[in-house]
């Protein structure tokens, strides 16, 4: 029957064939189609046999074409046809669909979306022909009837569309559904409802299965709703990645149930590829991406970036036209939530307001961290990152060429932060992704040596570490490091001493390293330039103290923690020691040779050779030897030859130069130091050992010293040919050469007084060698300031650095001050007999002290080691301390009068800089500092007690001296003093918790001590009154204390219009005539201005999130909305300022700062007034009306403010003309003088038309938000100024009647000058008329 079929098929005309199928039964037509199929035979050819005798214009055949499609589709979906069988029926289906009438396109297309809806599919074979079926019908032009009513074929598409939509989907045909969608032509309309479908899917589905539907969801997307499947598919894997870190963090047990971690990640990674991919096809899909991160950022950037987005927008990166974009996009996000961070961390205000959600930083860490899962098109984009926030953010140049370090305490600064980011990123980067490494050290290294001239210190920071985490695996890229190595002699010397700190660890496991840099330090040693010269130095000491030789003390007992930067990878230490020492001693050789060059050199080999001793204690003897031999060059051996040293050896004149070639105080200096470690440390092993040989250039040193301490004891001024007739002036010859030998003998005598007390044992004797030695110093330093006051050479007021080490000073100060001990009492008296010793001492404390707060580190021996700094703080820390506790100001004056500052008023300088420092360089260790500084603490109690504890006993103890200064008698009150005490305790109440109850007892004193004390000392008010901000910040929002103050400025300068008295409120006694303005006033203006910009950030983030929910949900009407704590909390800041700016309007404020800070304030609190108008009109599109307190703020504001600033505005303007006027009277003849004060006058008044602008944009506003509100806010306005300049007869007759009668005794000219501005400022007035 089936070749009957085909052969009637084959005929040219089709009725015979039609005629044998109308007879034939519709069973046995299914059952011939069914064995064909099933057979596989030629069930093609007998199907369009079939449809070439069923022509669709006859009902019959139209019919019988219904139903073999049925039967056809039921086949396909069983799974018993062959592949190729149901793909060739399939495809014959779809040529046919179109030949159908429309009632019957619509059965059919029923019949799939029931079976979809009862998920009766098998293999889902059959739907690639419903979107065949579907354009057909939406391409039938005549109307069809459903049971409602007529539809077009495009509505009644839609229809079916929506059905199926609206159905159940069995999770299996997802995909496929998805899939077939792209081939149906769908208005935008119709592309949301899918969409929609697909994405509340994507939580039904196994994880595996969402990529290919993400694949066919972004093919869609090509149609319409890109925003949209953008937005769920991000939103999807945020909640996941929520939902994973939830579980990982919480119990174990969970684990069991949930997705793997490194499967979600893959899945994540691929469908970032498929997104990307996606781009690169359809850029609107990349734009779209910008946009909603864009807008995003406006309100919680945190809701909307998560890691999963930042990953996807880091592989954007890889297309080149939205590189720059993406980059810039990340760049300001980081910069923006550290802000934000910055300003939450610093309000009490806004902590109670706004949650911090977590910062893009550590979803950025997180990107990295996952990218271990393969995900190489992230890795890029990441390191390009790093690098884009560290060359941005880093540290910007300096004075002198040196940079602003980076230390814990400065980087709360949001750019800081960032370049910190920057370097995590590519450090941990570096860890996890070996194909990059070489990429990120090549990088490095190309900065280290190409931006020589900034900063770089942040760069080689990032290096130290990446070397640090792995020497042995960069010994691959030792090329380029050795690459560098050739451009040292040409960098900076701070740059060449950074990057060899660096990457000295990789020199122990690499000799080939070692002797490239070897080599290079060679050829720098004859460098033209210094800089290269010194490198050579810096590097060479580095080896010797890093390459130790057999037998050297380990460096525990050099008492030496050794720094992170020095990590021992000693792989061939052991049988290498002997290498070592010759390679040492090859060292020193070269080093020998420094000892002709320049004095910069020499000091550089000076200072480092201690550093070398104590690590590398084998080379004691050649090091000894050469400073012995260095030192004869220069000393007199004759013991009763004054002076005892040769100076004019030490001075060379070339040319017209005249300059120090030998820096015999720093020889001396290291000779001291190597001596005393060397009995201290070496002595003691060598007796056990009974070694006796080595002792000669000990002993010989030890005279040499004591020989010259007798000698320059003995030497008057005249020996050194320095007296008060000798010339200083820095313009002649003999006057440089005096000053160089003035500053020698100066050391000199410094180094012997360190000399002398360090083997005193405190000996009486030694101690008057030592006061002897001290006076030597101080006649010449009096000879100098003497003969700098004199001439007009600056050089005196830069002191001279002391060449005191700071374990001295702290040993002198402790031995001085806090030494008890029966038997040193005799001797010690000889020291604290001196006041001038004692004086001196402290002062060079605080210089060592001053030096650390601005290098990070101090000179002298150790002063490069942090721990031994911070452990001689604490010393020095404790006896000022006491000094200053136990021997008040007050007491210690009353006695002398001297010049110069007392010692108590020097510790308590000392003590202000250190607390400073402290917080500055040891942020971690404030909690060992304030234990050291507590005397009576017992070892038991340790952990107990808090930072917040201990801080709050040092407070109480300057608190105490703080109000004995103040109860003291007015003429004795010392000014400097108070200052001091007050920014002491600035400095350590940012030590207390702000919850803690110690801090608000420090608030309510500080509040307490301005309440009642009346000084007219204006620097100590306005240290004290910044001090209450501070705290009251981080307590609550400062508006309510502002408002005080404000009434207190008002009563104290009296009102605008002198008529009225104004009754004086005295809430702060602080605040005085003297001291009301400016210092109190432009102090609460810049309060207020913080306090503005916090509403305005408010106001900021509540547009953003109006904007966000008016998209997400339009129809909802909420009767509460979210947003009402943080909007009441706005209103009520605003109006307390409202209040607070009602005061000051109307207060006579003295012309000049005051005034401009205060109409830029008023301009600045119109615009953000007018910025929460607009927000209310955002907020009036969603059916919500506004609030009954916005109403009183309006109110408010038109009641108690605007009238007043115009007649502000008018007092200002007059009391500038009268200021004019009276300048015109004065110097008549003088125009200068009056173009001069018109200037002035101009460039004053320039605020004037930005606030009146300000406020017309505020009552534009307000008349926009009263007609959407259907809420009359403008009946509390009154119309503003009326500024139209009309010319008015009768006036203008007076003014020029009296100008006649005054200009007929001035020069004409002078009118025209006066004119000239009033022009101006007519047109600067109308210009901001809007």
């Amino acid at each position: 029957m089936d070749q009957k079929i085909i052969s009637l098929a084959a005929e040219k005309t089709a009725d015979k064939l039609q005629k044998f199928l109308q007879n034939l039964k519709e069973d046995d037509l299914a059952n011939l189609l069914q064995n064909q199929a099933v057979k596989g035979k030629a069930a093609g050819a007998l199907l369009r046999g079939i449809f070439k005798g069923s022509p669709c214009s006859e009902e019959a055949g139209a019919l019988r074409r219904r139903n073999v499609y049925t039967l056809c589709i039921q086949l396909v979906e069983s799974g018993d046809l062959q592949k190729e069988v149901a793909s060739e029926i399939i495809g014959l289906l779809m040529l046919e669909a179109h030949n159908f009438p429309g009632p019957l396109l619509v059965e059919l297309a029923n019949e799939f979306i029931d079976a979809v809806r009862e998920g009766s599919l098998v293999n889902g074979k059959s739907l690639e022909l419903l979107p065949i079926i579907l354009t057909a019908l939406a391409a039938k032009k005549e109307n069809l009837t459903d049971g409602k009513g007529e539809l077009s074929g495009e509505e009644y598409k839609k229809q079916l569309i929506n059905t199926l939509c609206s159905g159940r989907w069995d999770q299996q045909y997802v995909i496929q559904l998805t899939s077939m969608f792209k081939d149906v032509p769908l208005t935008a309309e119709e592309v949301e409802f899918v969409v929609e479908k697909v994405l509340k899917m994507f939580p039904k589905l196994n994880l595996q299965e969402i990529p290919p539907l993400v694949y066919q969801l972004l093919i869609l997307s090509s149609k319409g709703s890109r925003k949209r499947v953008l937005e769920g598919i991000m939103a999807f894997f945020n909640e996941l990645d929520k939902q994973h870190n939830e579980e990982q963090s919480g119990d174990e047990l969970l684990d069991l149930v949930t997705v793997p971690s490194g499967e979600l990640r893959h899945v994540e990674g691929t469908i970032i590829l498929h997104i990307v991919f996606a781009i690169k096809l359809d850029r609107d899909l990349g734009r779209e991406l910008l946009k909603h991160v864009k807008t995003g950022q406006q309100g919680d950037s945190s809701k909307n970036l998560c890691p999963f987005t930042i990953a996807l927008l880091l592989s954007v990166t890889r297309i080149q036209r939205f590189e720059e974009q993406v980059f810039d996009l990340l760049k300001t996000s980081v910069v923006k939530s550290f802000k934000d961070l910055q300003l939450l961390q610093g309000s009490k205000f806004l902590q109670n307001l706004v949650s911090h959600k977590s910062c893009v930083s550590t979803m950025i860490l997180e990107v990295v961290k996952n990218s271990v899962h393969s995900w190489d098109h992230v890795t890029q984009g990441l390191v390009e990152l790093g690098f884009i926030l560290m060359d941005s953010y880093g540290p910007k140049k300096i004075l002198e060429g040196k940079a602003v370090e980076i230390s814990s305490g400065l980087s709360r600064v949001p750019v800081h932060q960032a370049c910190k980011l920057g370097a995590s990123i590519l450090l941990e980067t570096f860890k996890i992704h070996e194909m990059i490494r070489q990429e990120i050290l090549e990088q490095v290294l190309n900065r280290v040596v190409t931006k020589a001239s900034s900063p770089i210190s942040h760069f080689l920071d990032l290096l130290s570490s990446i070397i640090m985490y792995a020497p042995l695996v960069l010994q691959s890229c030792s090329s380029k490091i050795t690459e560098t190595f050739d451009y040292l002699s040409f960098l900076p010397f701070q740059t060449v001493q950074g990057l060899l700190k660096a990457v000295q660890p990789l020199l122990k496991v690499s000799m080939s390293m070692r002797d490239s840099l070897i080599l290079v330090l060679r050829k720098a040693m004859f460098a033209s330039q210094l800089d290269a010269r010194k490198s050579a130095v810096a590097g060479f000491l580095l080896l010797l103290k890093n390459f130790k030789v057999l037998g050297s003390l380990s460096s525990s007992q050099c008492s030496q923690s050794i720094g992170v930067s020095q990590v021992h990878v000693d792989v061939h230490s052991r049988y290498n020691s002997v290498a070592n020492e010759t390679f040492c001693l090859e060292i020193i050789d070269s080093l020998r040779r420094c000892l002709g060059q320049q004095a910069d050199v020499r000091i550089m080999l000076y200072e480092g050779f201690y550093d070398v001793l104590r690590r590398n204690s084998q080379l004691v003897n050649s090091i000894m030897q050469t400073l012995l031999s260095q030192l004869k060059q220069f000393y007199e051996p004759k013991p009763d030859l004054l002076p005892p040293l040769k100076l004019e050896a030490c001075i060379v004149t070339q040319g017209d130069q005249t300059f120090l070639q030998e820096p015999l105080a720093h020889l001396l200096c290291c000779i001291q130091h190597c001596l005393a470690w060397y009995k201290s440390r070496v002595m003691p092993l060598q007796q056990e050992e009974e070694e006796e040989e080595e002792e000669g250039f000990y002993q010989e040193l030890d005279d040499m010293l004591e020989s010259i301490t007798n000698r320059v004891i003995k030497s008057e001024l005249e020996d050194f040919e320095l007296d008060k007739s000798s010339d200083f002036s820095q313009t002649t010859d003999i006057g440089i050469r005096n000053n160089f030998c003035a500053l020698l003998v100066m050391g000199v005598c410094e180094i012997l007084i360190e000399y002398n007390f360090s083997i005193s044992n405190f000996s009486k004797n030694k101690f008057e060698e030592v006061l002897s030695l001290f006076m030597c110093y101080k006649n010449l330093s009096d000879v100098l300031k003497e003969k700098a006051s004199k001439g007009k050479a600056k050089m005196a007021n830069k002191t001279n650095d002391s060449l005191l080490s700071m374990k001295f000073v702290s040993d002198l100060l402790t031995a001085l001050f806090r030494d008890s001990t029966q038997s040193h009492e005799e001797s010690l008296s000889v020291l604290r007999s001196s006041n001038e010793f004692m004086r001196y001492a402290v002062s060079v404390a605080l210089q060592k002290v001053q030096q650390l707060k601005e290098a990070g580190h101090v000179s002298g021996a150790d002063g490069q080691n942090p721990d031994k700094v911070f452990q001689n703080l604490c010393d020095i820390t404790r006896v000022l301390l006491w000094r200053y506790t136990s021997i008040p100001t007050s007491v210690e004056e009353s006695g002398k009068k001297e010049k110069g500052k007392s010692i108590s008023l020097l510790c308590l300088e000392g003590l202000q800089k250190i607390f400073d420092a402290v917080q500055q360089f040891y942020q971690p260790k404030i909690w060992q500092f304030l234990r050291a500084l507590d005397v009576t603490d017992n070892e038991g109690e340790e952990a107990e007690v808090s930072v917040t504890q201990r801080a709050t006993f040092q407070i109480r103890q300057f608190q105490r001296s703080l109000l004995n200064l103040l109860s003291s008698q007015e003429e004795d009150f010392n000014s400097k003093e108070a200052l001091l005490l007050v920014s002491v305790l600035s400095s350590l109440s940012k030590l207390l918790e702000p919850s803690s109850p110690q801090f608000l007892q420090m608030l309510s004193w500080t509040s307490k001590i301005c309440k009642e004390n009346s000084l007219e000392d204006a620097s100590f008010c306005k240290g004290l009154m910044n001090l209450l901000f501070s705290l009251h910040v981080l307590y609550k929002s400062p508006v309510s204390l502002l408002r005080d103050l404000s009434q207190d400025i008002h009563g104290q300068l009296g009102d605008i219009d002198q008529d009225i008295e104004v009754e004086k409120t005295n809430h702060f006694a602080m605040v005085n005539l003297r001291t009301a303005a400016p210092t109190v006033c432009l102090l609460v203006l810049s309060q207020a201005e913080k306090v503005l910009e916090e509403v305005d950030w408010l106001i900021t983030k509540l547009k953003g999130q109006v904007s966000q929910e008016i998209i997400s949900e339009e129809a909802s009407s909420q009767a509460v909305p979210p947003n009402h704590p943080i909007e009441k909390a706005i209103i009520i800041q605003l109006g307390t300022l409202l209040t607070f700016f009602h005061e000051l309007v109307q207060t006579a404020l003295p012309s000049g700062s005051c005034v401009d800070t205060l109409l830029k304030d008023l301009c600045k609190m119109y615009t953000i007034l007018t910025a929460l108008v607009k927000y209310y009109l955002q907020v009036c599109r969603s059916s919500r009306g506004i609030p009954k307190n916005m109403e009183k703020l309006v109110k408010l504001s038109g009641s108690h403010l605007t009238p007043l600033c115009y007649s502000f505005i008018s007092y200002v303007q007059n009391k500038k003309s009268n200021s004019l006027k009276s300048a015109g009277e004065k110097k008549k003849e003088k125009t200068a003088a009056v173009a001069t004060a018109m200037a002035k006058v101009l460039r004053e008044t320039k605020p004037i038309p930005n606030l009146i602008f300000a406020i017309e944009q505020y009552e534009k506003f307000l008349i926009h938000l009263s007609k959407r509100s259907k809420v009359n806010l403008m009946q509390h306005m009154k119309l503003s100024t009326s500024r139209d300049f009309k010319i008015r007869g009768n006036i203008l007759d007076m003014v020029l009647q009296e100008e006649e009668e005054n200009e007929e005794g001035t020069a004409s000219e002078h009118g025209g000058q006066n004119e000239e501005p009033a022009k101006k400022k007519r047109k600067k007035e109308t210009k901001c008329l809007s």
